[in-house]
């Protein structure tokens, strides 16, 4: 999977085994997720049933008194398009399969130009057989690397091989036409990759190289006429990167990907201008490229580094290079699945390994919630890497460069950094959150988790654990929501015209039917409230008793008149009895030995029904009622202490001429 419905991520019991060996090119029926074709070097294709796990070897085989077949160390397997009971597969010759695999026909003769590899010269000379040959794990020569068939037209296929020929068959493999060169290519190259057009049923693509003759120049070439002519559309990408793959989006004609030697490239023109997608994939060989159409995914595996997923590339049909120029551009965002992570190795973090470190693997699920894409054209910079910048242009220019006022570095010191906001709305148009992005050039990607802002305070602690994460609000309901593009600058903030609508969809419905979604949502924002009002009081209380704490440090000192000590210690007695019923008796829970249920410990359980999709039970919403009541009588004691006893104490110490301490 590309992404898990647990905090962990991907990890090995996600994946399953098929066959043994060096594995090549699998195929996966497109109408039973279980029946799927595997194959070992030389051509070894077996049929694999997930469901029981049993293999079946499904190799063609040379009839009665034909010679053995040559099969590429990594031999192309194709599942027709109009039938998934219709494979190709292909040995120096061209196979066809009518029933899935179980027989085989051969459809052409042999497509290569049949050479003899241990007899050509090598070196600059022929070499005897007791040279220091090594083909034992070396692929045959003289082989079929490369098949496709139109997903427009039944049976017009297209067949590329190792030592530079293309074949192309418009009735299905009756008859064949050979092409055996293309315009700026050496002779006897390398078919890497041939795709016939998705959407033009008369266009093909294909990648070749010669990098084991010493070139490593990128090859790619369109055909719009069924391959009777070629032109190269290679255009900008660099010398040296290999092409070894291309793929064509199912939406737009136009939006092409091209694995090379040290990257991903894109085009939105069908080659005109090629653009290197980076992110965090490395500079290394991407081998293979493929679309999962129904995610808008795409899936790069690289020659010894695993593969890389670009979740939902859909953003690069959208792309306006006139306007890219200029103006900022906020994408559409996907359809958003809705649910609460699984906690499947007993923890609520990504990539959680249960204390297993290193000998779990996982790699990590994309961000949950709502993927935002927006591009800016250029960087939103603060007034002090604005001037530096000029300063830069005019030293670079051995111009002056006057150093700023006080005004102007007082200014740029107390300026905030710049930011990207992005506003959520519910479908009546509501604010429900916000997320805040950066504000540098180019394209960037942020989340919005689904949740609606936490109402609870919370500061990083110095020493971090999973169980001090930073509190988060309540789900929102799934529906329709929308994003707006912002800009916040030195504080103030500029909304854009440019909004996008999208859904979130529930994915799942709990075994137990609980609360609807509104009294789950209710009851989230009235324990969230609850929780901010229970933050305020125990903050209030906790600064009272620091300010009283450094009073009684200053009066202990100070010969102060008689009673002011005694008074501001017993506030701080009052004050104190009142705190550990928000908290807890920290001397009882040193040995485990409770004597009642805090308030804090009530908001807790009431809070772990806002969690999930089932909702508040009874309990939870007595507990909620029971803090409630108890953050009322609180209240009740330490109000009159706040508002009028503490400030009235703080006036008799500066009436005595108490010298200053903290909080007063």
């Amino acid at each position: 999977p590309s992404r898990t419905d647990n905090w962990s991520g991907i990890r090995n019991s996600d994946w399953f085994v098929t066959l043994g060996g060096d594995g090549h090119q699998s195929a996966v029926d497109p109408t039973n997720p279980d029946i799927v074709y595997a194959q070992w070097q030389q051509g070894n294709l077996t049929r694999f049933d997930r469901k029981t796990g049993e293999q079946v070897y499904i190799k063609p085989q040379p009839g009665l008194n034909e010679p053995a077949e040559r099969f590429n160390w990594d031999a192309p397997i194709v599942i027709s398009p109009h039938d998934p009971a219709v494979l190709y597969f292909a040995s120096s010759r061209v196979w066809r399969s009518a029933d899935r695999g179980d027989s085989w026909k051969p459809i052409s003769t042999d497509l290569s130009r049949n050479i003899d590899r241990l007899r050509e010269p090598m070196m600059g000379r022929q070499w005897n057989d007791k040279a220091a040959w090594d083909l034992y794990a070396m692929s045959m020569f003289g082989t079929v690397t490369s098949l496709s068939e139109s997903p427009l037209e039944k049976g017009l296929l297209y067949a590329g091989t190792d030592d530079g020929l293309i074949h192309i068959s418009e009735n299905g493999g009756e008859s064949w036409t050979k092409v055996d060169s293309l315009p700026g290519v050496a002779d006897n190259f390398f078919v890497n990759d041939i795709k016939a057009d998705l959407h033009d049923k008369d266009t093909v693509y294909v990648a070749v190289d010669q990098h084991k003759n010493g070139d490593f120049a990128p090859y790619l070439y369109k055909s719009t006429d069924r391959g009777r002519s070629w032109r190269s559309i290679t255009s900008n990408i660099p010398e040296r990167h290999i092409m070894w793959r291309v793929v064509q989006d199912h939406i737009n004609p136009e939006l092409l990907f091209a694995g090379t030697e040290f990257g991903v490239f894109f085009t939105i023109d069908s080659g005109k201008r090629w653009v290197k997608l980076t992110g965090n994939a490395p500079t290394i060989a991407f081998r293979d490229l493929v679309i999962q159409p129904r995610e808008n995914d795409l899936v790069g595996a690289t020659f010894g580094r695993g593969f890389y997923i670009f979740d939902d590339y859909s953003v690069l049909r959208h792309i306006d290079p006139d306007t890219l120029e200029s103006d900022p551009q906020l994408f559409p965002v996907r359809k958003t699945p809705w649910y609460v992570p699984k906690a499947t190795m007993g923890c609520d973090q990504p990539n959680c390994r249960a204390s297993q470190g290193g000998a779990l693997y996982i790699a990590p699920n994309p961000d949950f919630g709502a993927i935002i894409t927006y591009y800016l054209p250029e960087e939103i910079q603060t007034k002090q890497a604005a001037r530096h910048a000029a300063e830069k242009k005019l030293a670079d220019e051995e111009e002056d460069t006057p150093f700023p006022s006080w005004d102007t570095l007082n200014d740029e010191e107390s300026e905030s950094d710049p930011a990207i906001v992005l506003i959520i709305k519910d479908a009546q148009g509501n604010t429900v959150n916000q997320v805040t992005g950066p504000a540098k050039a180019g394209f960037h990607r942020v989340a919005w988790d689904l949740r609606l802002p936490s109402k609870q305070s919370w500061e990083p602690p110095e020493d971090p654990t999973p169980w001090n994460s930073p509190p988060t609000g309540a789900f929102v309901q799934p529906g329709s929501y929308s994003v707006t593009f912002a800009t916040r600058v030195n504080g103030e903030l500029t909304v854009s015209e440019q909004t996008q609508t999208f859904m979130v969809v529930s994915i799942r419905e709990p075994t137990l039917k609980g609360a609807n979604s509104e009294d789950r949502l209710a009851f989230s924002q009235q324990t969230e409230e609850l929780a901010r009002q229970v933050t305020i009081s125990s903050e209030q209380i906790k600064a009272a008793i620091a300010q009283l704490k450094a009073a009684a440090e200053t009066l202990s000192r100070y010969s102060s008149p008689p009673g002011l000590l005694t008074e501001t210690e017993a506030m701080t007695r009052a004050l104190s009895a009142q705190s550990r019923l928000i908290h807890g008796d920290e001397n009882a829970q040193i040995y485990n030995s409770e004597t009642f249920v805090s308030i804090w410990e009530r908001v807790f359980v009431a809070g772990s029904g806002t969690g999930n999709t089932y909702g508040p039970t009874e309990t939870m919403r007595m507990s909620l009622d029971i803090a409630n009541t108890k953050l009322e009588e609180v209240r009740g004691v330490t109000t009159p202490i706040l508002q009028n006893e503490l400030p009235a104490l703080m006036k008799k110490l500066d009436a005595a001429g108490v010298p200053w301490s903290k909080g007063r």
